[in-house]
């Protein structure tokens, strides 16, 4: 069923090799002017999803991934801009080696090629994504899920004319309109056609795609990040930093969803940073000590410690030293983004040392593991594994090496 999309993306990606920089560029510029120009028809077409999105029960943390407005859409269409700032990642030098025997070994960037990507209800993921496929030369199959189809096509169908209009190939983006389990699992197994495949979304869509994928995975990760309020912690910014950190915007990977206090300072801290997050009614689920001090709040069980809320939701771990307070975050983390406030730079030193995450804060919100935060422009994702990329993946993430050999005869 996805075949010819696979063929089409290939027949792009070998014209995208070549593209020059001017060339992306003015696409993406073109991109950039077309969604601003469509932005009521997007919008149009986002009220569709969110609609049915209210009738399917969603939770005001999925609804408002999924909600587009005319500063979101401007917004989207600045990162496409932003990205045109950025050098271009490809044909990029990294090495060179002359042998003894004159044969001179470059070490270049290039694209991967066809990039597959299976994400859920955020359809500004459908532009960040192409955008930065296309500055790295790839061609891009974008794969959504039901609750922004309407978004997704409005979108996907505006930058498919300017790419088309800006004299590259329409088909450099695709979009898989078919939002059944099928085609999803179609996708992973189109081996003969995607280099890679990047799943962005819940936890469940992530370990889906790891698990049943033939072709290679970028794996991106939910987001359970927590902040650790550290025995000398100075209070009012360690308030400030959770309230920002955990009502900013609730249904985002960055969002903050575990509290982890030491006892030292629990009865001054717990009431204070509580007394911040009631102005958003967040819900807090505790242990027995945090009970003790705010009784109000929900006694947490140890599914919570793991939990990502993506809602007004929050939970508090007390801990007496810092290494048990590394040790619970090692231990329920999602390798997304942990913080430490913190007034000892010694005790900062050590949890950004040892925590096992792919973003570590010192004394700052968790909000700003994010692409254009970091400088990278739009980002594909945030990865939490380890080989080839961690953390926000920006252009030079959808790129990889090859070496060009020159010679004057040689032989071996």
């Amino acid at each position: 069923m996805l075949e010819n999309l696979g063929i089409n993306a290939r027949k792009a990606a070998g014209v995208l090799t070549t593209a020059t920089t001017q060339q992306k560029n003015f696409a993406l510029e073109e991109i950039a002017k077309a969604l601003l120009q469509n932005a009521d028809k997007i919008i149009e077409q986002n009220k569709i999803d969110l609609d049915n999105g209210k009738k399917a029960g969603l939770n005001v943390g999925l609804l408002d991934r999924l909600m587009l407005n005319k500063d979101r859409i401007e917004g989207i269409a600045d990162s496409c801009l932003q990205v045109i700032k950025l050098d271009d990642p490809c044909g990029k030098v990294l090495e060179t080696v002359e042998r003894p025997n004159g044969l001179k070994i470059q070490k270049v960037s290039c694209p991967m090629g066809v990039i597959g990507i299976i994400y859920e209800a955020r359809p500004n993921v459908t532009a960040d994504a192409a955008a930065l496929c296309l500055k790295s030369g790839n061609a891009v199959i974008l794969r959504g899920g039901k609750e922004a189809i309407h978004s997704n096509i409005a979108i996907a169908e505006v930058m498919r004319d300017a790419v088309e209009k800006a004299g590259l190939p329409k088909d450099t983006i695709q979009l898989v309109t078919d939002t059944s389990r099928e085609s999803s699992t179609e996708l992973m197994r189109m081996k003969e056609y995607l280099d890679c495949l990047i799943p962005r979304g819940s936890k469940a869509l992530i370990q889906a795609v790891v698990e049943n994928s033939t072709v290679p995975v970028i794996e991106t990760g939910s987001g359970n990040c927590h902040i650790y309020v550290d025995e000398t912690a100075d209070i009012d910014m360690a308030s400030e930093i959770i309230f920002n950190a955990k009502t900013q915007r609730i249904g985002v990977c960055n969002a903050c969803e575990s509290l982890v206090i030491h006892s030292a300072v629990l009865d001054k801290a717990l009431p204070a940073i509580k007394k911040r997050l009631d102005e958003k009614n967040v819900e807090i689920r505790g242990d027995e000590r945090a009970k003790a001090v705010c009784p109000d709040i929900i006694v947490a069980d140890e599914s919570d410690f793991a939990t990502e809320y993506l809602d007004y939701i929050i939970s508090v771990k007390t801990v007496d030293s810092l290494d048990d307070a590394i040790d619970h975050i090692n231990k329920n983390s999602t390798g997304h983004s942990e913080a430490i406030i913190t007034e000892n730079t010694d005790h900062a030193k050590i949890f950004m040392s040892r925590i096992d995450s792919s973003s570590v804060y010192h004394n700052a919100s968790t909000r700003f593991t994010d692409g254009g935060e970091f400088g990278l422009g739009a980002e594909i994702g945030i990865s939490t594994q380890k080989l080839h990329a961690r953390g926000p993946m920006g252009l030079c993430e959808l790129t990889t090496t090859k070496y060009l050999i020159f010679g004057n005869g040689q032989v071996r």
